[in-house]
């Protein structure tokens, strides 16, 4: 049996893919060579080979070494100059008076005259050397850098260690020339990303999906680095993004390969690529290829709401193209008559004539003039669903006869829009359909729901009937304490307005559904009327959501608004209402350039939603933000507003954005009953939709909850039972410990079954996730009591098993979202009606009581249901410390260690009953005190900050002859950790600039202040995530 091969085996077959079937030159072994990017020796040979002098080519290498090592610029920054001198080649002026000449340092034209090689182990002497396993050569100049892993380990192992070797400590200058990065192993086949990917965005090719002759990886490196297709790649598919380099995704490359066909035929047609999946870089790319490729070609971008032309505006001004956004019909023709500009962007409303009643007879005047435009125009109309229907349609073909027209669009075409859309379009160019978005990880799946409000929260008694359903499990006292958390919303939840019930079931939803309650996704709500928007942001004020809610409508407070609305009867009407809320609302506003004091607000509140999630938690809108805006955090969609077809679908593709492991779909809650069952949800999109395009089926699947919910539970418990399967029997702890970690004092065993540990822990996680999503609602899902119990008995088990197994190998998971869904489930979910677990909602009052009463108040005031069990005492009582413990040990990561080990010790003690329970008691209580505190008795008095604490317990002990209590802390009278601890807070408090944190800028002011005091860059590193943390800094 030949299973798990080395990795050098892999690296091996590669290359001779690379040698042997693509042709490229075998350039060697490097690992002992000084290596560059630019390797000027193979530049020169080529260079000379193609005819350039030895005084143009020294000029061209000198041109190209500075773009490529300039220190006042980022990464980003000197690649996208390096970029621009392989794209257009390198200005050189020999002499003073002579004509300047262009250097090509590829040759586009005839791609396979350049010098495509590979060398292997490419070693990079920086900061810290590193050795990347494969790096790929164009004519002397590296564009691209292979990382291959062997098939137990995980890709995303080489994804981060080519973004570590990205760094500035370790080796960025050599990635200032490559454009494409690839990581790889024989199980999961290949990835690709380019320089400042994140490792979230890394892509997957997919072509030809029924070849299965052999490894995915050797496969797609055939497809991607072919000699025509790299160099198309790098010439065409390329896009800097307003600081963000990006790469196509296959449905973009061959969506924009398909409509260059169309164009060289001069033939119209329809790019469908569903919501979320990039048509804006589409849009961008084949604007560039137009232009580049046909010097009489002008392209033309029109839209129907000012959003969208905004949002197109920018795309392309980012990515580096010039465009002019036109002020009416009548500007884009007059700009359209000129040879200048090249690109242009306008709404499609201002085409029409103010004051011309005749429409009829203005289009036909229109036909009846010959085109004015210069140059041959191709006309890109996004949302062509909408744009193309109707009277303006006519006025767009009639002012552009000759017109080449195509229509991008992200939403299934009904079939009672398909004749209107052909006549002006043309057929499909391309598709890429929802349920192929889903399918390749591009966009998220949706999960349905309808809510009758009316149902839950219509009276006294369902109020309680509703709440005794949501706790179920839990004892008396924990229902008191949830009961005593809602009272700042009692006046909400016992309101008998609908638009009440509805606030307060959203607020509800943040506190307990994923994402929403562990701050990382955030929520829009669709109201009917501007005014309806208005009442629901009104009533938000008066919940949490104070300050971190807002209204996005356009609407603009004028005073003729509200001139015929007073009625004297001291009662505000809909519009006073409107316009009151929007004076208030705007009052401290002060409104941008060129800006409205609306457009301000919303803008800034669109920007905080999308950057800042847990500080912008809900928008609320009418028809706004309902196309053209990307958050990726969204994650809720509430509607209560009648919605259908475009619109709807639309809308709902608001949440369907990536963003990160733990978003696992989009949800939507629908309050308005669109469909009165998810079956007729589908209907909608299956009856009326078109279906003559061929290829997946455009159908969209709006899943329903539950069942989906089940299948998720399902799936993931049997996932992780296959995961066990080998485990010997009787499958104890030693059992398991073998068998995920080996002999743990045996570091090469740990090595060697990482892979199991890392799908156990994986898979614990989403069957945590999946429990979450109907934790509450298990026997509405079709579970009996028996299976209740039973799958909360399985959780446990593996919970307890994660813990084993991390403790045995001695290590904790790097990924935080993972950790915060489990903290998330643990305090709301698993072990709510185990109160021997956890104090289950609100950990932290415990241990201030403990703290202001003492340890036996406590257990009589708030335990006294558990009189009796010392045992469940104790496990309460210890959980919340350590709920506290694992909740802050990020702020102090050392005194949180040494308060864990400190719990360890005693808890340890408790169960070998070394000591009797009154001294239990009294140890247990003074561990959550100094936990509560965040410090130690013996804490200097100087450290009068947890700042200041932060720090000292995190520096290194900084010489011998200093003593430690038993939690670690310093005691000695001369101190140079106390001395070292507040000489880093003056410094950092003196230098530190405002709103540092996340620019990398002003962090490294920060880091600049602690080498001053440290001298050790990994120093500095380590206490400067301390100082990260602490909010007085």
């Amino acid at each position: 049996m030949n299973i798990g091969r080395p990795e050098r085996e892999t690296q091996d077959r590669v290359i001779a893919l690379f040698h042997k079937e693509l042709n490229y030159r075998y350039l060697g072994d490097w690992t002992d060579r000084e290596n560059s990017n630019i390797v000027e020796g193979l530049l020169t040979d080529w260079l000379t080979k193609s005819g350039y002098s030895t005084a143009q080519i020294n000029r061209a290498l000198d041109i190209l070494r500075r773009e490529a090592n300039n220190h006042n610029r980022t990464l980003y920054g000197n690649n996208q100059a390096v970029y621009k001198l392989l794209r257009y080649g390198v200005p050189v002026k020999i002499e003073a008076g002579k004509v300047t000449e262009t250097v090509h340092l590829i040759n586009w034209n005839e791609r396979l005259e350049n010098d495509f090689a590979i060398a292997e182990e490419v070693t990079l002497k920086g900061n810290h050397e590193r050795r990347p396993d494969i790096v790929l050569y164009v004519n002397g100049i590296a564009v691209g850098v292979l990382e291959l892993k062997n098939s137990r380990v995980s890709i995303g192992d080489g994804i981060r260690q080519n973004l570590s070797n990205q760094q500035p400590e370790f080796n960025q200058w050599f990635f200032s020339t490559i454009q494409f990065i690839f990581a790889g192993n024989d199980s999961e086949g290949l990835q690709y990303g380019t320089i400042g990917t994140e490792e979230k965005y890394f892509l997957k090719w997919k072509e030809d999906e029924e070849d299965n002759t052999r490894f995915k990886l050797d496969k797609y490196l055939l497809k991607l680095c072919e000699k025509n297709r790299l160099i198309e790649l790098i010439h065409d598919f390329i896009l800097f993004d307003g600081g963000v380099k990006k790469l196509p995704r296959t449905h973009q490359y061959f969506g924009i390969k398909a409509a260059q066909e169309h164009i060289h035929g001069r033939k119209g047609g329809i790019i469908w690529h569903t919501q979320g999946s990039g048509k804006s870089i589409v849009m961008v790319l084949l604007a560039k290829w137009i232009l580049e490729n046909n010097p009489n070609a002008r392209v033309a971008i029109i839209t129907d709401r000012d959003e969208l032309d905004k949002q197109i505006e920018r795309v392309f001004t980012e990515a580096g193209e010039t465009i002019k956004r036109t002020s009416s019909g009548r500007d884009l023709m007059r700009q359209l008559g000129q040879a200048t500009p090249r690109l242009l962007c306008s709404l499609i409303h201002k085409f029409g004539r103010k004051g011309v009643d005749d429409f009829e007879g203005f289009i036909k005047e229109l036909e009846n003039q010959p085109s004015k435009a210069f140059g041959e125009v191709f006309v890109f109309v996004d949302e062509c669903h909408r744009t193309q229907s109707g009277k303006l349609r006519r006025t767009m073909k009639a002012m552009m006869p000759n017109a080449v027209f195509i229509g991008f669009t992200g939403t299934p075409l009904l079939k009672q829009d398909k004749e209107t859309t052909l006549e002006v379009f043309g057929n499909y160019i391309h598709t890429y359909k929802f349920s192929e978005g889903v399918e390749d990880g591009v966009v998220l799946d949706l999960v349905y729901e309808a809510r009758d409000i009316d149902q839950k929260l219509g009276s006294k008694d369902k109020i309680d009937a509703w709440f005794d359903a949501k706790t179920k499990g839990l004892n008396d006292w924990q229902k008191d304490e949830l009961k005593k958390q809602w009272g700042t919303m009692q006046n909400v939840l016992s309101s008998r307005s609908r638009m009440d019930r509805v606030v307060s079931d959203i607020v509800f939803d943040f506190s307990v559904k994923p994402r929403l309650s562990i701050e990382r996704g955030n929520a829009i709500l669709v109201a009917s009327s501007i005014f309806e928007a208005c009442k629901y942001f009104t009533l938000f004020q008066k919940t949490p959501f104070r300050d971190k809610c807002a209204v996005v409508t356009s609407y603009n407070p004028l005073a003729r608004d509200v001139t015929l609305e007073e009625t004297g009867a001291n009662t505000e009407t809909d519009k006073q209402f409107i316009y009151n809320t929007y004076t208030e609302l705007l009052k401290n506003v002060e409104a941008k350039p060129n800006m409205s004091k609306t457009e301000t607000y919303e803008e800034w509140a669109k920007n905080l939603f999308t950057k800042e999630p847990n500080n912008m938690k809900l928008l609320v809108v009418v028809d706004k933000l309902l196309t053209g805006f990307d958050a990726p955090p969204c994650t809720y969609l509430y509607i209560d507003k009648s919605m259908q077809d475009h619109g709807l679908f639309q809308a709902i593709c608001r949440v369907n954005r990536l963003d990160g492991e733990d978003k696992d779909f989009g949800y939507i809650v629908d309050y308005k009953d669109l469909f009165k069952k998810v079956e007729n949800a589908i209907a909608v999109y299956t009856s009326e939709l078109d279906h003559s395009s061929g290829g997946a089926d455009p159908d969209i699947l709006l899943q329903d909850r539950l069942k989906k919910g089940r299948e998720r539970l399902e799936n993931a418990m049997e996932a992780i039972a296959l995961l066990c399967e080998p485990v010997e029997p009787p499958r104890g702890e030693l059992e398991y410990i073998h068998y995920f970690c080996g002999n743990t004092e045996i570091p090469s065993d740990l090595k060697e079954r990482e892979p199991q540990r890392v799908s156990f822990y994986k898979a614990t996680v989403s069957l945590i996730r999946a429990y979450a999503n109907i934790a509450d609602e298990l026997e509405p899902a079709g579970y009996t009591a028996v299976d209740i119990a039973r799958i909360k008995q399985k959780l446990d088990d593996y919970l307890n098993l994660r813990e084993i197994i991390r403790k045995a190998s001695g290590e904790t998971l790097d990924l935080k979202p993972y950790e915060a869904d489990m903290r998330h489930l643990i305090d709301t979910y698993i072990e709510a009606d185990e109160p021997r677990k956890i104090s289950p909602f609100d950990t932290l009052s415990l241990l201030e009581l403990i703290v202001k009463t003492g340890i036996a108040n406590t257990i009589t005031s708030q335990l006294g249901s558990l009189k009796g069990n010392k045992t469940a005492i104790a496990e309460t009582i210890e959980n919340n410390v350590r709920s506290k413990i694992i909740k802050e040990h990020l702020n102090d990561p050392a005194f949180y260690a040494r308060m864990s080990t400190l719990l360890d010790e005693v808890i340890a003690a408790r169960k070998a009953r070394a000591i009797e329970y009154e001294q239990y008691l009294k140890s247990i209580g003074e561990v959550a005190i100094q936990v509560e505190a965040g410090r130690s008795d013996e804490t200097p008095k100087q450290l009068n900050t947890p700042g200041k604490r932060a720090v000292y317990n995190n520096l290194k002990k900084p010489s011998d002859n200093q003593i430690a209590d038993a939690a670690g802390l310093y005691l000695v009278d001369d101190d140079p950790a106390l001395k070292l601890a507040l000489e880093i807070d003056t410094a950092i408090k003196r230098s530190r600039p405002d709103d540092w944190r996340g620019t990398q800028a002003r962090e490294q002011v920060i880091k600049a202040a602690l080498f001053e005091i440290l001298k050790d860059t990994d120093e500095v590193e380590r206490i400067f995530k301390i100082i990260y943390q602490q909010n007085e800094y």
